[in-house]
């Protein structure tokens, strides 16, 4: 994480908002008021998805079960129904 005032923040921000962008990597801007993070949008996106799923009651558990499951006990997605 880029951790910068917010002075230096206003003369970089084109750059600085270009590396979060490109690179995804937050910033975190200290003003006297305290302090603001820039997330990338896919940043946000992903952050936001992962807050749902974690929402989703014994969703969690279904994952790490299916993660424990061995491949030769699964079925090829072609035979999935949905």
């Amino acid at each position: 994480m880029t951790n910068i005032n917010i002075t230096n923040f206003r003369k970089d921000i084109y750059e600085l908002l270009e590396k979060t962008i490109k690179y995804n990597e937050p910033i975190n801007i200290s003003t006297k008021n305290g302090n603001a993070v820039v997330l990338s949008e896919e940043d946000y996106n992903n952050l936001m998805e992962t807050l749902y799923i974690s929402s989703i009651p014994g969703l969690k558990e279904d994952i790490v079960k299916g993660l424990k499951e061995p491949l030769e006990d699964c079925i090829d997605e072609e035979e999935v129904e949905l």
